[in-house]
């Protein structure tokens, strides 16, 4: 059986666990994009009590920032090294998040309909069954909660900035990070969600500037992009 995509990008992941939170190392610009999608998470929900599952953590950066707004937080990954990495800065910061290493079905068959939030960020791009993904984030979310998805467009822009630009010019993203062929449209996404029974909110597109190391939303997603989606 060939090796999976989701291999590849687990093992490059891996290798950067050390360096997940070095705000100036290989994963700097999730740092940079998170204040700018906690923002877009605190104008469409009440962050403050609600039940949050954040499927492909990480080492814990947005988990912790939406943890300090006031939420309930689990945060899943199937790497474990990252899921250690994630729990031990959460205990340095005297935060309560329950990190697992699981994936988003297994955690849907033991808590479904728990969620009032569920954060799906730059994951969709990375994993070799779409589908599965958005129907566990599905299983999981109360009737009416909110799925939050960010990606990449698959663009002619996506291609220059987003992989060749970002991960051979600047640097400013581990090589290999990026599948264009990965790359999903935002019609596509909201294909694949309306499949698994949400109805689309909206979308914002994602601009960062590598030089200031400034994000911000903006109209067109014509490179990265984030959008909300609710159950139903």
């Amino acid at each position: 059986m060939p090796k999976s995509n989701e291999d590849d990008n687990q093992k490059l992941f891996n290798s950067l666990a050390n360096d997940w939170w070095d705000k100036d190392g290989p994963m700097k610009t999730l740092h940079d994009l998170n204040p700018v999608r906690l923002k877009y998470l605190e104008k469409r929900v009440e962050l403050k009590n609600a039940i949050v599952a954040d499927i492909g953590c990480g080492g814990g950066i947005l988990s912790e920032s939406v943890a300090k707004a006031g939420a309930s937080v689990v945060g899943i990954d199937t790497s474990t090294e990252l899921i250690q990495i994630a729990r031990h800065h959460a205990a340095l910061e005297n935060l309560e998040i329950r990190y697992e290493s699981n994936s988003v079905s297994d955690l849907a068959k033991k808590e479904s309909s728990k969620y009032d939030v569920v954060l799906c960020m730059e994951l969709v791009e990375h994993v070799d069954d779409i589908y599965e993904l958005l129907s566990g984030c599905a299983k999981l979310l109360k009737s009416e909660g909110v799925l939050f998805v960010s990606t990449l467009n698959r663009s002619l822009w996506s291609y220059l900035f987003g992989v060749l630009a970002a991960e051979d010019l600047f640097k400013i993203v581990p090589k290999g990070t990026h599948d264009y062929n990965r790359f999903i449209k935002p019609s596509e996404l909201s294909a694949c969600c309306r499949s698994v029974g949400f109805i689309g909110l909206d979308m914002k597109g994602l601009n960062y500037n590598p030089f200031t190391r400034k994000a911000r939303l903006g109209k067109f997603p014509l490179i990265n992009y984030i959008c909300s989606f609710s159950a139903v």
